[in-house]
């Protein structure tokens, strides 16, 4: 006998999570019970704050929305006006000293000459190659020659996805492209080179919500306190160390074991595998490729230069910075710093000299966060690496050697980024399939592995309609088919709706349903 009986059981309480517990409780149907190691819900869209009261999330985290039953869920667990601040996505590629506006291959305008001749040359070549081709590209590299030529391709778009996904775009295939990276629109970039002018506002994100306090964690922390708390169990008497799948029986660190009838597992696919024993999802498991990602915090006195002005997020091509991306996180909330009349003394100045006094002073502050990824093709000097990114701040003028600092922040992820390699699909049409005819449905970001479906929004609706799956039936849409969702306003599910389970309709108390074998 199993210390705990439920019918759904839900590994982790980060957003698939969470998404998955809303539901259930929502629907009031099955009986359930959501789980996590942390003592606090938000998986990878937590938020840490250093000592000093610098805020940093893991990872830039931004809310938009592809559903509205997600906007529904957020906007009960912060449901007033002063709980966000609405941003326009102001962002921009660093390249020789210039800023590009985001994305970079629309605003080629904006390069020198000879630069301009390069791309404008190689997206005359590729559209005419295009127009002949009759296969599809065999991997990321290939897409991007054949959409964007051999200028863009060295210029940004090689240097830049191989800081982000630490492999070389050879190994990566393309199915997960979808609104994750713009196509140029060849006669829209001439025209733009002649005109001498720049385009902006791609992609689902060029307007955003940030949450006005406690980080994108702080989101998380106030979806779970809208769940029932007999409903959760986090921290040490929460954490998974065996799941047994053919007994139904999880056991957690502190010895309790949980019989479920349906399991939905958040955590990264290759771990569950490896809690289950089982060596042959194992072995199929490490045909899925990850890499790791850095978060690196830089808290900075004085106002914000001009010349970062109200910028939101930057990328970085080059090879003078090992980050990929910057985002200027005190721009996202002033809460997100401390205030400028709290006292810290100065760490050290950016080129790394002593403070001229150890005495705490006032601010303001403002600050940068870094993100950094690492695999085993691309190696990270990790002991150094807080030093290598102030330097490379101050290579690319993001600020200046006499700056002074006063909080660092530097955490290591080791699955941070679910890489689409050439094999993962063959990998997934296999791996998911054979959980699920064990009752588990692994989802999420890691629990799914697909990139394209990893946003936030994303995220939680893989658990909702996880949830939909296993008491309806219901098409897993988001999971199966995300350029479907994506090019969409899902607007089916929504909060208010009400639901009743094995009940005649003049019963107003609802009975709890056996699940569906």
């Amino acid at each position: 006998m199993a210390d705990i009986n439920v019918d759904v059981l839900v590994i982790g309480a980060g957003p698939t999570g969470l998404g998955a517990a809303k539901r259930l409780n929502h629907i009031n149907g099955p009986s359930w019970l959501i789980v996590d190691a942390n003592d606090k819900a938000g998986g990878l869209a937590s938020t840490d704050v250093t000592p000093e009261g610098f805020l940093y999330d893991v990872g830039g985290h931004v809310i938009f929305s592809h559903y509205k039953y997600f906007d529904d869920c957020l906007d009960e667990a912060l449901p007033k006006a002063d709980d966000w601040y609405t941003h326009q996505r102001i962002s921009y590629v660093r390249y020789k000293g210039l800023w590009v506006p985001y994305p970079f291959q629309n605003n080629i305008s904006m390069l020198p000459d000879e630069d301009k001749v390069k791309c404008v040359e190689g997206m005359i070549d590729a559209a005419l190659e295009h127009r002949v081709a009759n296969t599809k590209p065999k991997d990321f590299d290939e897409w991007i020659l054949r959409n964007c030529g051999e200028g863009v391709a060295n210029i940004f778009m090689r240097p830049y996805n191989y800081k982000v996904w630490a492999v070389p775009t050879t190994r990566m295939q393309c199915e997960w492209l979808g609104e994750r990276v713009a196509a140029p629109n060849v006669k829209l970039v001439t025209r733009n080179v002649i005109l001498n002018k720049t385009a902006g506002n791609w992609g689902p994100n060029a307007t955003f919500r940030f949450p006005a306090r406690d980080g994108t964690g702080g989101i998380w922390i106030a979806v779970s306190n809208t769940l029932p708390e007999k409903n959760k169990r986090y921290g040490k008497h929460g954490e998974v160390t065996k799941v047994d799948a053919e007994k139904k029986i999880v056991t957690l660190g502190d010895g309790t074991t949980v019989k479920y009838g349906k399991l939905i597992n958040t955590m990264a696919v290759d771990h569950l595998v490896e809690k289950m024993g089982n060596q042959e999802l194992v072995s199929l498991s490490k045909g899925l490729y990850y890499s790791s990602t850095h978060v690196i915090g830089v808290g900075i006195r004085g106002e914000r230069p001009e010349r970062i002005g109200d910028k939101c997020w930057l990328y970085f091509p080059e090879d003078n910075c090992p980050f990929y991306r910057a985002t200027i996180f005190s721009n996202y909330s002033p809460y997100n710093q401390p205030e400028a009349g709290a006292k810290l003394p100065t760490l050290y100045k950016a080129d790394g000299s002593k403070a001229s006094s150890d005495e705490a002073k006032e601010g303001p502050y403002w600050s940068i966060m870094l993100e950094v990824s690492q695999s085993t093709v691309k190696p990270v000097d990790e002991e150094n690496l807080l030093k290598d990114c102030i330097q490379g701040l101050i290579n690319t003028e993001m600020i200046k050697p006499e700056d002074e600092i006063v909080s660092t922040y530097h955490r290591k992820f080791d699955h941070g980024y679910p890489t689409p390699s050439l094999e993962r699909e063959g990998v997934l049409k296999e791996l998911l399939p054979k959980l699920q005819d064990m009752d588990i449905w692994s989802r999420g970001r890691f629990g799914s592995w697909r990139y394209e479906v990893g946003n936030q929004d994303h995220s939680f609706m893989l658990g909702v309609e996880a949830v939909d799956n296993i008491v309806t039936g219901a098409v897993e849409l988001t999971l199966n088919y995300p350029d479907f969702v994506n090019g969409r306003q899902n607007t089916e599910r929504r909060l208010a709706q009400s639901f009743v389970f094995g009940v005649k309709e003049d019963q107003s108390i609802p009975a709890r349903s056996a699940l569906p074998n």
